[in-house]
């Protein structure tokens, strides 16, 4: 495992380790090994529709371990599953290479790795608390709602290596993978405005799809504006996507409260609305307090 890569073998892997695998390259599955071959993980499978409208909702559905007609000796049929589940390691990794998520990395480090979901400034706690949040939340299916944006696989194990949880209502996970995609989408704005084109505030408030699309359109306007000479906007366009990506790791945000892994089922049904939204504050505060 090194700066460009962070992929390891089999042996290499102490339970409470937080593990990821790569989904047509351009999502990671994330999950937390407990130990004996068993990966506890946070997934949406079944055919359930996520709502982004692209492609991502077939590879993310993808990340329930199926077998087509020769279920898991181990795991059995798990294609309907959702929610927390475990699965064997090699339902989780679902034909691809096993990587390690790193914790406590360097500001440097971290600006380094260009891609998101690989590493966070956050610390981790000791590998028994890693082990029992998981196991607990397993035991619970304590995790709330699947989304794609705001509670998928990478917030879940960053939960359990860290005890945190974002408790803004209005931006994205602790999930990495999807900031970077929210810095791209800022890095859309800028390099429209600086050549010229008009934004009409519309991307502050797109939906799933539409933020999926901005970091395409993020980095095809980026390279873009190389191929016609204007390499300064490409730049600064990259500069304040690496300033983005930071801006929002769970390991420098101000949204972020270590909290209990008891009291997180009743908090995420009030973080994800399913409880009156006048009292949301209140119900807040008083489970923290």
């Amino acid at each position: 495992m090194g700066l460009l890569s962070n992929k390891i073998s089999r042996d290499e892997l102490k339970a409470g380790d937080h593990i990821y695998s790569w989904r047509s390259y351009i999502y990671t599955h994330h999950g937390i090994y407990v130990g004996d071959g068993k990966v506890i993980h946070f997934t949406r499978g079944g055919g359930l529709e996520i709502g982004t409208g692209t492609i991502l909702d077939k590879i993310i559905v993808s990340s329930v371990p199926h077998h087509g007609d020769n279920p898991c000796p181990d795991c059995g049929d798990q294609t309907n599953l959702n929610g927390v589940i475990s699965s064997c390691l090699d339902c989780f990794l679902s034909g691809g290479n096993l990587y390690l998520f790193e914790y406590n990395v360097s500001k440097a480090i971290f600006l380094a790795k260009q891609r998101g979901g690989t590493c966070t400034i956050a610390a981790s706690d000791p590998p028994e608390d890693v082990v029992a949040r998981a196991k607990f939340l397993l035991l619970r299916n304590g995790f709330g709602e699947y989304h794609l944006l705001d509670n998928n696989c990478e917030d879940f194990a960053i939960y359990c290596k860290t005890g945190l949880l974002v408790l803004s209502v209005t931006k994205s996970g602790s999930s990495s993978q999807v900031n970077s995609v929210c810095a791209a989408g800022g890095v859309v704005t800028l390099t429209l405005r600086a050549l010229g084109v008009g934004t009409s505030g519309s991307l502050a408030t797109a939906s799933p799809a539409l933020t999926v699309s901005a970091s395409t359109s993020a980095l095809s306007t980026t390279l873009g504006a190389v191929a016609t000479g204007v390499g300064a906007i490409a730049l600064t366009g990259y500069g304040n996507y690496c300033i983005g990506r930071l801006a929002y790791d769970v390991g420098v945000r101000k949204d972020v409260r270590k909290v209990p892994v008891e009291e997180l089922v009743t908090l995420m049904a009030v973080i994800q609305g399913k409880s009156e939204s006048d009292d949301n504050n209140n119900k807040i505060e008083s489970k923290l307090n």
